[in-house]
């Protein structure tokens, strides 16, 4: 058995009331359950349906995601989650980089390796080595001025924990960022790479080994094995190539607003929703939603 889903934007609210009764019609599936009134509902289908692909792409003309998974064991026990452009709406190199004078050169070099187009590992390297003499101070000024949370996050956090689940913020970004919006969101640990410094002044380079792709991965079965689970238990997302390899791992992996080439690889897709999309693909109901 499997469950489709579907889910628009919270702040469009525009999945039409008929819009799942026809679509299970159409599929031979049950009748829906709706989880959020405009938002999102699901229902139930014996086999995965041959014109989907087809149905998701007009889906998305109207800003609705569409998702399929197996009905069974869709509640995940571990949150596993990118931090730049996913938990928080930002890019912090990028906003570092733009203070320091230099946003235009890394964000492009940012946007090229999270599109799979470089190696992580040397654009890390490269794109820090523009910070050279960039204040350390300059770091608490961007999240306090800059760095906003993504919509929906905190909820996503708090209601998976509040049914037993343990939620890890893994980012090839900096600790120094990790720390402050794992602290705010609610994640239980946080893992990423440390900018290192020298009287009060970022030296330009990185604590190695550098957290990228792989490290992730490692990261997923390594916390899924200390908590006597499975890559299978873990719900992962992220939007950039550094991700892949989680999302592809994990028993629900979910490109959220990913780039291209992230999308076209990953089980699950949301375009639209917002984090809260997460939990709905979970079966939660809005009803069911804890907030911090």
């Amino acid at each position: 058995m499997f469950t489709v889903s579907l889910i628009a934007a919270p702040a469009a609210a525009n999945l039409d009331q008929d819009l799942p009764g026809g679509l299970a019609a159409q599929w031979h599936g049950s009748d829906p359950r709706w989880l959020a009134p405009g938002i999102a509902a699901e229902f139930d289908v014996a086999t995965v349906p041959s014109d989907l692909d087809r149905v998701w792409s007009d889906l998305q003309q109207i800003g609705i995601d569409l998702a399929i998974q197996p009905a069974q064991g869709r509640r995940k026990r571990i949150l596993l989650a990118d931090m730049d452009s996913t938990m928080i709406a930002q890019e912090c190199i990028d906003e570092l980089a733009d203070v320091a004078g230099v946003g235009e050169r890394v964000a492009d070099i940012t946007a090229r390796a999270m599109n799979g187009e470089l190696n992580f590992h040397e654009a890390l390297v490269e794109r820090v080595g523009l910070l050279a003499g960039l204040p350390e101070g300059t770091i608490q000024e961007v999240l306090a001025s800059r760095i906003t949370m993504a919509p929906g996050g905190q909820v996503l956090v708090a209601t998976m924990r509040a049914h037993g689940a343990y939620a890890a913020l893994v980012s090839g970004g900096f600790t120094a960022f990790t720390e402050s919006v794992a602290a705010q969101l609610g994640f239980d640990e946080n893992r990423a790479n440390t900018l290192l410094a020298e009287d009060g002044v970022l030296t330009g380079h990185v604590a190695l080994p550098v957290l990228g792709r792989e490290a992730k991965v490692e990261a997923l079965e390594e916390i899924a094995a200390r908590l006597g689970l499975t890559p299978e238990d873990v719900m992962a997302v992220g939007d950039g190539a550094n991700d892949l390899g989680m999302i592809q791992m994990a028993g629900a992996g979910v490109a959220l607003h990913a780039k291209p080439a992230v999308a076209a690889q990953a089980q699950l897709r949301i375009n639209h929703g917002d984090l809260t999309a997460l939990l709905y693909l979970q079966g939660y109901a809005a009803s069911d939603f804890v907030t911090a």
